[in-house]
């Protein structure tokens, strides 16, 4: 059996790859050099259950979590664990993070060790309350809830690690270095499977100045490192090109720090013999359909907030020894896809204890072509009251098929959202009205997908014909 290296970014973009981000390309060549040199990438990947956890639980067990259940511990949500499968196949297991969630959601418990970079985000492993809290940016610029000692995420998480400017304090530093220590401690454990969670380019955007500069030399304002997860228009527009820039600097960062695990996996000669993916949990709005975040949490907005491309849309670039380098590859597939894959690409046949949902695409991988499903969903677990509809402002689904068409049921405004996504990747002109036949035609493939998962009563009463809107309850914990 091949060892596995899974290596999972957080709020990664597809279109930060290869310059296709059309309002500020972002440097990656690290990520550019592995899809040219050694891995193939799949093109029509997207988020499957919405947001953090939901889809790491969604690739750590191999079904498709979002209809039924949300944001909780793992073991509440399957008996599958990839690392308690892989282990029992004989495999050394591994985690090594610095995502704040995984742990707090038992990830950890199924694998031989686990290791956590702590102070990402809201996390606070150590105070320190006799340093104040420095304001980062206007209240009115970012997202205000959670907050500690009435100061908001960016401030916080710059105070809880100590104002860094070094990039070697930043986070994709840090966890990257310990990856390599781990390759060059573990290199003849054979099998082994190393899941390694970057929680970059997570907001807050902290690189160093400097790396955000190349992106927007003349900018003098404060430093727009955390979006508001609400309108746009709260930013001018000289605010959010930085808001942008800082998100890009992250991620070139991130890039960096990615290329130096490949490049130990390169010293160590490890290619031959293991199987490594590259992908993310979901992206980011950064201005597209008005608004910034990737779900709506601002008082000042009352629309839902569909998962649009610029969020659904991941890169997903895997190298084995029988795929060939450089393939390009426009398959849909989602995260229940990748535990059967990569075991079908290591040569492993873990016994679940659940059936998987997903579905190996690997005989797709080896020929460098072909196809796997007709559509993928991505989705938001709903906590409605007792009226059994959409919560108001809540994340909703979206909906994308082969033939490159795109829906949203319920869209910003509530009426359903149609988009030709071939010609219109960010899906920014709707043809609903001008196509009526085709956005009955994808509802119907939609509610025939949500039967596999849940209970007509609640499919009926969110998505049916009549969906009801504007209802209480809530929707997954957004992180």
């Amino acid at each position: 059996m091949k060892n596995i290296i899974l290596l999972i970014t957080d709020t990664y973009r597809y279109d930060n790859l290869g310059d296709r981000a059309v309002a500020m390309p972002v440097r990656t060549p690290e990520l550019d050099r592995f899809r040219h040199e050694h891995a193939a990438e799949i093109h029509g990947f997207y988020t499957g259950s919405f947001p953090t956890i939901p889809h790491r639980t969604d690739v750590a067990t191999g079904r498709v979590g979002w209809p039924r259940y949300g944001w909780q511990s793992i073991e509440r949500s399957s008996g599958n664990h990839v690392a308690a499968l892989l282990g029992k196949e004989g495999y050394a297991t591994q985690l090594i993070c610095d995502c704040p969630h995984l742990f707090n959601a038992n990830f950890n418990s199924a694998f031989n060790a686990a290791f956590q970079h702590r102070g990402q985000e809201g996390d606070r492993p150590l105070l320190r309350l006799d340093e104040p809290i420095i304001e980062i940016m206007p209240p009115d610029k970012t997202r205000q809830r959670p907050s500690f000692r009435g100061h908001p995420l960016v401030d916080v998480h710059r105070w809880t690690n100590r104002y860094s400017s070094s990039e070697l304090d930043k986070f994709p530093a840090r966890t990257g270095t310990t990856v390599v220590r781990w390759l060059e401690e573990n290199r003849n454990a054979s099998p082994f499977f190393l899941w390694v969670d970057f929680f970059d380019p997570h907001e807050p955007w902290d690189a160093p100045e400097y790396m955000v500069r190349r992106y927007d030399p003349d900018y003098s304002g404060p430093p727009m490192m955390h979006p508001n997860y609400g309108r746009t228009d709260a930013y001018t527009s000289s605010e959010l090109r930085n808001l942008r820039a800082h998100y890009a600097a992250e991620a070139e960062l991130v890039d960096r720090w990615l290329g130096r695990v490949l490049q130990k996996i390169d010293d160590l000669e490890l290619w031959d013999d293991t199987v490594v993916v590259v992908t993310s949990d979901h992206g980011m709005s950064l201005g597209e359909h008005g608004r910034t975040g990737k779900s709506n949490i601002s008082d000042d907005d009352s629309r839902y907030w569909p998962i649009y491309p610029e969020i659904a849309h991941v890169p997903f670039l895997v190298a084995a020894p029988d795929v060939p380098a450089g393939a390009s590859l426009e398959l849909l597939a989602q995260p229940c896809d990748l535990l059967p894959t990569v075991c079908e690409l290591a040569g492993a046949e873990p016994a679940a204890p659940e059936p998987f949902h997903g579905r190996s695409f690997a005989p797709a991988l080896r020929h460098g072509s072909g196809t796997h499903r007709t559509q993928v969903v991505s989705g938001c677990f709903l906590r409605p009251d007792a009226a059994r509809g959409v919560p108001r402002r809540a994340s909703t689904p979206f909906v994308v098929s082969s033939d490159g068409w795109g829906y949203a049921p319920v869209g910003a405004r509530g009426t359903p959202e149609l988009y030709a996504l071939n010609e219109d990747p960010l899906a920014e002109n709707d043809l609903a009205v001008a196509h009526p036949d085709r956005v009955a035609a994808m509802h119907k493939r939609f509610l025939e997908y949500l039967r596999q998962f849940a209970p007509e009563e609640w499919i009926a009463a969110c998505w049916g014909a009549a969906p009801r809107l504007d209802t209480g309850g809530s929707w997954a914990v957004d992180y």
